[in-house]
């Protein structure tokens, strides 16, 4: 799959070579809230694309448990997608990510192709395979076969998204229609890998238009950046000066003072604006193009989308 170089394409407006851009990971929550009022999120979604945020992000969570460490109530993605996509105007909508090997591919296809219609193109397709074994059970899938699952339906997907259309049945009879889409692709939608899916690094740059990571110490994260820039290398033409992109989603709990210096946490930092904008301008230097903010701490949401789109975004987006 070839990424979509073109600089007018909806991918090259979150992903550019030497660049940064900054999106919003969706629900934002206050540390001791588990159920979101969604009504308010896609009203502070609003709030974040007025403000420029490049990207919006919405995970898929199929499923809750007691046992899980994560116990925040998600709307289906594809029914937050399609809210995003009617009242949001310029933001890149962004799965993060839809698990591959729990729906079929089909269904995934259609939906792709709904959230493209109704935002008019504003939509890359981030793909997951999932990490939690018992919700593979309850799916009726083996959690054993998630690699060679998640390569089979990502190719099932690929041709379904293709500007080629074309549908990829699972069992096809004799007298079997020939079955597309409706409606049809109107430009091929980006199918981003988040996570590895099981995959090695070169499987992902050969079928991908990037890899999306969870954030990690910096140093760590630059030899991640230096396996990804191999595997490019190895397995895409016009290597070494074909892009595909890299970019991390991190925590983020931005402090009241400006000149707060950063200090982890988990899967992120604490930190005061100013210091924030020194880390972001690290990431970039080492190869990051795109950062997803997770909003924690006790600040209301939109007084921290404020101050970040005041003095943090026009540091890194050129328009």
């Amino acid at each position: 799959m070839a990424f979509a170089e073109n600089p007018n394409s909806i991918a090259a407006r979150v992903f550019a070579p030497s660049q940064l851009s900054i999106g919003l990971s969706l629900p934002v929550l206050s540390a001791d809230t588990h159920i979101a009022d969604f009504r308010a999120q896609v009203a502070l979604a609003q709030h974040a694309d007025a403000l420029g945020f490049r990207a919006l992000w919405v995970r898929d969570v199929p499923l809750n448990s007691a046992d899980y460490p994560d116990p925040v109530g998600h709307l289906d993605p594809w029914v937050l997608l399609g809210a995003l996509a009617t009242h949001t105007q310029r933001a890149v909508l962004m799965s993060g990510a839809i698990v591959l090997t729990l729906r079929h591919p089909l269904h995934i296809a259609k939906g792709a192709v709904s959230v493209s219609h109704l935002s008019e193109g504003r939509f890359i397709l981030g793909l997951g395979s999932g990490d939690r074994p018992a919700e593979y059970a309850a799916f009726g899938r083996d959690g054993e076969a998630r690699r060679e699952l998640y390569r089979r339906h990502w190719d099932t997907l690929a041709a379904a998204l293709a500007p080629d259309s074309r549908i990829v049945p699972d069992f096809a009879p004799a007298d079997a229609p020939d079955f597309f889409l409706l409606p049809r692709p109107a430009a091929p939608v980006p199918m981003l890998a988040v996570g590895s899916g099981g995959q090695s690094v070169d499987w992902i740059a050969r079928h991908s238009i990037g890899w999306m990571t969870y954030h990690r110490e910096p140093e760590a994260q630059r030899a991640r950046y230096a396996l990804w820039r191999a595997a490019v290398a190895r397995n895409v033409p016009n290597a070494p000066d074909a892009f595909r992109a890299f970019g991390t989603a991190m925590r983020l709990q931005l402090a009241d003072d400006a000149s707060e210096p950063a200090t982890a946490v988990p899967l992120g930092y604490r930190t005061g604006r100013l210091a924030l904008v020194g880390l972001l301008e690290a990431m970039r230097d080492a190869g990051m193009h795109h950062v997803t903010f997770n909003l924690g701490g006790e600040r209301p949401a939109r007084e921290v989308l404020d101050e970040l789109a005041a003095d943090v975004l026009p540091q890194f987006h050129a328009d």
